[in-house]
């Protein structure tokens, strides 16, 4: 049974119906005194602001006269303004918008109140203002978790593109909207995820990437975590914190590129020395991509072929001193350096000498036993370059 309501308070719903612009105007006023974000706000977003003060007012006014009901929540008040104006304004923007009619309503209580139905009015403001705070905390959390959602859906198709080097002329604005500043280098890890990823997970991985480096991108392709991570600062280091963020197994990092448009060539490397890392037991983890070139050259990579002849083969044939001719006496002969002398007509001195130029040469050294297989490979695939 609805309760009818006394003379006394039927005199201060009159009141405060007659009061309405009043209190608008008063409203107005504070927001432009107190609220710096709403002075720099366009004209016409003010304008929209008012509406909306005017609204929480209306409503404040029609739930007095109905107590038992249930307020308005922010979705009703905010439903006269334009959807523009719910996207720039902050849930603390809101709160704060409450307050300050909250407050209004209160200081001008004493006025627009029957007598003896002041603190009564008081109260009801009270009230109304804290259903209206949980109502807009409510609608901004919904928002945040569609918006959280859109954005995780976003970031797996950016993600999938650059992996498979199908980006087109819609990515730079895409990757803009999820906050890639696009200044620095990029590289790109991946590794497995061990476990399934959820969204508590995932949610916890993005964060974590995004603290280590200027810009950061994650997908989740079944098992398998594929991060980017770009800026100026030093991002090898950067990834080599996110490790325990991936499950058991090998963690790959492809090179460093210029740029977020040169990523494919980093994720292709990355996720293919993610394939042959494990024909190499003792690889470090992690462990960079052009570390796996004799790996990828097994499971079919054309890039890693290429980049072994190029980077060791090539120059070895073109140089001077019988570097090529030294090495392969001595990869030849055991990695002995008194066998490949022996071979040579020459002191084991000098073959020590000429493999020291092969190393400042290619960057491998040959007498490090993981670094020899690499060139050894390397001599192999030039051969056969040669030969075809």
């Amino acid at each position: 049974m609805t309760a009818v309501p006394s003379s006394s308070e039927t005199d201060t719903l009159r009141r405060l119906r007659d009061g309405s612009d009043i209190l608008n105007a008063a409203a107005m006023r504070r927001l432009d005194d107190e609220l710096q974000w709403y002075r720099i706000l366009p004209a016409e977003h003010r304008s929209w602001v008012g509406l909306v003060a005017q609204a929480g007012i209306d409503a404040f006014v029609t739930w007095y006269a109905q107590p038992t009901a249930t307020p308005h929540g922010v979705s009703e008040i905010f439903a006269g303004a334009p959807p523009e104006l719910t996207r720039s304004i902050s849930l603390q923007h809101t709160l704060q918008l409450v307050r300050v009619i909250v407050d209004v309503v209160e200081a001008h209580s004493d006025e627009l109140a029957a007598p003896g139905t002041e603190r009564d009015l008081r109260e009801a403001v009270l009230r109304y203002s804290r259903e209206v705070a949980f109502s807009a905390a409510e609608v901004y959390a919904r928002a945040a978790e569609v918006r959280g959602a859109w954005d995780a859906r976003l970031e797996a198709l950016v993600v999938d593109a650059l992996t498979r080097g199908e980006a087109d002329e819609s990515i730079g604005s895409r990757v803009a909207a999820l906050g890639w500043s696009g200044r620095g280098s990029t590289l790109v890890m991946v590794g497995s995820s061990g476990t399934p990823v959820d969204d508590v997970r995932a949610a916890d991985l993005r964060r974590a990437t995004r603290r280590v480096a200027d810009d950061a991108l994650v997908g989740i392709q079944g098992d398998r975590l594929v991060v980017f991570l770009g800026g100026t600062g030093d991002l090898h280091a950067a990834a080599a914190t996110l490790l325990s963020r991936f499950g058991p197994g090998p963690v790959v990092i492809g090179p460093t590129v210029d740029g977020l448009a040169d990523s494919a060539r980093s994720a292709r490397a990355a996720l293919a020395g993610l394939v042959a890392a494990p024909a190499w037991a003792q690889a470090p983890r992690p462990v960079a991509a052009d570390d796996l070139l004799p790996e990828r050259v097994l499971t079919g990579d054309v890039t890693a072929r290429r980049a072994l002849v190029e980077q060791a083969y090539r120059p070895l044939q073109a140089s001077t001193g019988a570097l090529l001719e030294t090495l392969s006496a001595y990869l030849g002969g055991g990695r002995s350096l008194e066998a490949a002398a022996r071979l040579l007509y020459v002191h084991p001195n000098t073959v020590r000498y000429r493999l020291r130029k092969v190393a400042e040469l290619t960057g491998w050294d040959p007498l490090s036993p993981r670094e020899s297989y690499v060139l050894q490979t390397a001599l192999a695939l030039g051969r056969l370059d040669d030969a075809s």
